[in-house]
Formats: C-alpha cells, sequence, structure tokens
C-alpha cells in the first residue's frame, strides 16, 4: 500500500489540538486507526507498545511548531498568510509596503 498526502488530511476541531504538553508525557492521548477493521480507539500515549507488530515502522517526529502565524492584507484587498516554520539567527521584522 503506498501513503499519499490525502491520507493524512482529516478534520481536526482547533479545540482539540494541545496548546501545551502534559507534565507527565506518557499520559498524552492516543488514537488508534486499524485500517484493517476500519475502526477508531482511543487509549494513553503509554499504551503504545501494545499497538505495535513484528514490522511495523514507527516514525518519530521531534520537530515544533513555531507559533507564528502572520497575515496581512494587500492594498489591493488581497489576503496574505505567512507561517513560519523555523527561525535560525537573527529575525527583522520591517514594514512592507505592499501590505497594510
Amino acid at each position: 500500500m503506498e501513503l499519499e498526502l490525502k491520507d493524512f488530511d482529516y478534520d481536526l476541531p482547533e479545540g482539540l489540538i494541545a496548546q501545551k504538553p502534559l507534565e507527565r508525557r506518557d499520559s498524552s492521548r492516543l488514537m488508534v486507526v486499524d485500517r484493517r477493521a476500519g475502526g477508531v480507539s482511543h487509549g494513553s500515549f503509554a499504551d503504545l507498545p501494545s499497538h505495535l507488530r513484528a514490522g511495523d515502522v514507527l516514525v518519530l517526529n521531534d520537530t515544533r511548531v513555531v507559533p507564528a502565524r502572520l497575515r496581512g492584507k494587500k492594498r489591493t484587498g488581497g489576503a496574505v498568510e505567512l507561517l513560519v516554520v523555523e527561525v535560525e539567527g537573527h529575525v527583522e521584522v520591517v514594514a512592507c509596503p505592499d501590505l497594510e
């Protein structure tokens, strides 16, 4: 089975997105999707080992999102949105003549 970007598209209400990590990381909520049976179950991250089988691949993502979403409007009325995902070194914000 080949994965496609659309396989990762799902509705996630904003109110369910964690704003900060739990004090005990292993008590974080875990959603398990059983693609064979077509079911979804919920548990805690501490349950993860019981869901893994020989041959499974576990991908860890240790990236962090910089909480910087910049929204603007062009003088022509068009919307502009920038999402800052990585900041390196010195950052300086200057006025952009095309944006309000």
